[in-house]
């Protein structure tokens, strides 16, 4: 690991940390810089075509969803994939895993008051505006359209709609595309909400998830709790 990555890997946990409570933790792992292998358990879940950028992205993921069990007082332990492709926790906790090329981050909660967690992250790169129909709703677009850099923010629709499925999926296990929720983004405040657009048990049409997100150090990171 160079310095220049270690200090983009310290800027971009400093970026994301603040966007989750104490009580959850955060770990941070780079793909690129040849992260630790997985658990057995966890490697098997691969499959044996597997790209190598999948594996790394795949050994990071784990790598840091290992790291946050520590910062939690807990023996790291593996975490397979179920037939829905979900991560299984242990019954005992909650979390989100998210990559990309060069940044792997996992967040995790003892449950109880904390439900469901979601968290995702993509590279600070323009989303295509012919794209935008497949991602964002007509009044999302609308607004989009409003904005000084409407590209960026429509990476931070599909961002923030993706941690806050991963937020609800963890409780509803249903699956939906993007069009099932709908976004208002405070960008003042760099916080969100999902609006479900239909009934997603049990989860009703019109209930809410509450996020936040940050935009710096090449990327943008959306993040989503719910708690009892």
């Amino acid at each position: 690991m160079t310095a220049q990555s270690s200090t983009q890997e310290m800027e971009r946990l400093a970026l994301a940390r603040p966007l989750f409570a104490d009580d959850i933790a955060l770990a941070l792992v780079n793909p690129l810089a040849d992260p630790p292998a997985p658990f057995a358990a966890e490697s098997a879940c691969l499959s044996p075509n597997a790209v190598d950028k999948r594996r790394r992205e795949f050994a990071a993921g784990r790598a840091a969803a290992h790291e946050a069990m520590a910062l939690l007082g807990l023996d790291p332990v593996a975490i397979p994939v179920a037939e829905n492709r979900a991560p299984v926790w242990p019954s005992t906790l909650v979390g989100s895993i998210t990559h990309t090329r060069s940044c792997a981050m996992a967040a995790l909660a003892q449950k109880g008051e904390i439900q469901g967690l979601g968290l995702d992250v993509e590279e600070d790169k323009p989303l295509a505006d012919d794209l935008w129909p497949a991602i964002c709703s007509a009044q999302e677009q609308e607004w989009l359209r409003q904005q000084n850099n409407p590209g960026q923010l429509a990476k931070l629709v599909f961002c923030a709609k993706e941690a806050a499925y991963k937020c609800q999926f963890t409780i509803s296990e249903r699956y939906y595309g993007f069009d099932g929720m709908e976004l208002t983004i405070d960008l003042e405040a760099r916080r969100y909400s999902a609006r479900f657009c239909a009934d997603q048990p049990p989860f009703n049409c019109g209930d809410q998830i509450s996020g936040r997100f940050a935009i710096g150090a090449g990327l943008i990171v959306a993040t989503a709790e719910l708690r009892s």
